[in-house]
């Protein structure tokens, strides 16, 4: 044989075992009756989750044996790679996609062998693709909570406006109905809380949301496989078309303000009804209703764009990632399998009161009024690869500060954060 010959022989023997190494490693049933326990670790709810549990073991032939722990998420970065340091990390985590990127070096994909990516995306909503790696699967998605439009029935139906609107240019539309002015020209009723950070609950999210309905996805890899944000010069007519329309509604000098930083923090202005709309999660429902029983309001999915975008809201998905340093990286995967499998999802969504993560559940349909308006939503949700949650919000925040206090332009405003964000995400990921 030639020395060519010989070389591609052994490169193609590497690659046999590589996969049968991969596909040993994530089998897809054990031949032990019991999975050994395994330790995982998040920042999903630990009450939620141990209930889920404990409903999911009432029911079991055998029980699935997994310890959990909440981390809040400001101390959860710290706690992780301490803890991985000492070697007593766990061997799963929990965590929302916008906190995974730290970590990505951590995991360990679920190799399409095990998992192929077709079944992947024939199970999963839109937004899991996010998980898809070169080599596998990052995550096995467990819930998801969009981004909604909630609206005060009361006001609309004062106003005479029949129904909630769907497009933003309908929502637009609703200001010289919805907003009240004094005499001096201070709001003292607004449409929607828009246009500044300081008193908007999901700002981040709703700013975010606007920029993948014109097909930004805020943040993206080049083809040097770096990871950078898609709010830049390079994109500018979307990125200065968004921050346009977001700071308009704060401008005293425009037709369409209606909100200020002096007003109320957004969900103390909707409880209050001195506020059109409210733009929140679908799981912040029940509390609203606790909040004020009285207040008569709906939930709608949120505005889109009319023509020329793409339908997007943002959505808070969590998911089940592997990490490497685990000692059976086997005994995980099926126990989050377990933990994933269509009939838990489907009980776990009536207990959260949220959608499912699966198409075949979303598919199943559901009568209850406010589930089936989640439901629909969920399958347009999406989302980014963040550095930081606190400090890309605080980025966000700075670059719309800076146009509405007339500090920048917004072309120089969408320059700053460009290298700005650039720079906290090389950070993160070198």
């Amino acid at each position: 044989m030639s020395k060519f010959q010989i070389i591609t022989l052994a490169v193609f023997v590497v690659c046999i075992i590589g996969g049968v190494i991969g596909f040993a490693t994530f089998k897809g049933s054990s031949s032990k009756t019991t999975l050994s326990p395994i330790t995982v670790w998040g920042t999903f709810p630990a009450e939620t989750f141990t209930q889920y549990l404990g409903n999911i073991n009432n029911g079991a032939a055998e029980p699935v044996n997994a310890t959990y722990t909440q981390i809040a998420p400001d101390q959860f970065n710290g706690t992780f790679i301490a803890a991985l340091a000492r070697g007593t990390g766990p061997d799963v985590v929990l965590l929302p996609v916008d906190m995974i990127l730290p970590h990505l070096d951590k995991i360990t994909s679920i190799p399409y062998t095990a998992l192929p990516q077709r079944t992947f995306m024939d199970t999963y909503i839109q937004e899991a693709n996010i998980y898809l790696s070169a080599n596998g699967a990052l995550a096995i998605p467990f819930t998801v909570d969009p981004l909604i439009m909630y609206w005060n029935r009361d006001m609309f139906n004062a106003a005479g406006i029949a129904t909630y609107p769907k497009y933003w240019d309908e929502t637009v539309k609703l200001i010289p109905k919805l907003t009240v002015r004094d005499s001096n020209g201070n709001v003292t009723k607004s449409t929607m809380a828009m246009g500044d950070f300081t008193n908007t609950t999901n700002a981040r999210e709703i700013f975010g949301t606007l920029l993948m309905q014109l097909g930004n996805p805020v943040t993206a890899y080049d083809g040097k496989g770096l990871l950078g944000t898609t709010i830049s010069s390079q994109n500018a007519s979307v990125s200065q078309a968004v921050l346009s329309f977001y700071t308009q509604f704060v401008d005293p000098s425009s037709p369409n303000y209606t909100w200020n930083r002096g007003m109320p923090n957004d969900k103390t202005a909707f409880l209050s009804g001195i506020t059109g709309t409210y733009f929140g999660f679908a799981s912040e429902l029940k509390g609203l209703r606790a909040k004020n029983p009285n207040l008569n309001f709906d939930a709608a999915p949120l505005p889109q764009v009319k023509t020329g975008g793409t339908k997007a809201t943002y959505g808070r998905m969590y998911g089940f990632s592997i990490l490497k340093s685990s000692a059976n990286v086997n005994n995980a995967y099926q126990i989050i399998s377990a933990l994933t499998s269509a009939a838990n999802l489907a009980s776990l969504s009536t207990t959260l009161y949220l959608p499912s993560v699966r198409r075949d559940l979303i598919a199943a349909g559901s009568s209850d009024p406010y589930l089936s308006v989640f439901d629909t939503t969920a399958l347009i949700t999406n989302t980014w690869l963040d550095a930081d949650v606190s400090q890309s919000r605080a980025l966000f925040a700075n670059m719309v500060q800076s146009v509405t206090s007339g500090k920048n332009t917004v072309s120089e405003a969408i320059q700053d954060i460009e290298s700005q964000y650039n720079l906290l995400l090389r950070n993160t990921t070198q």
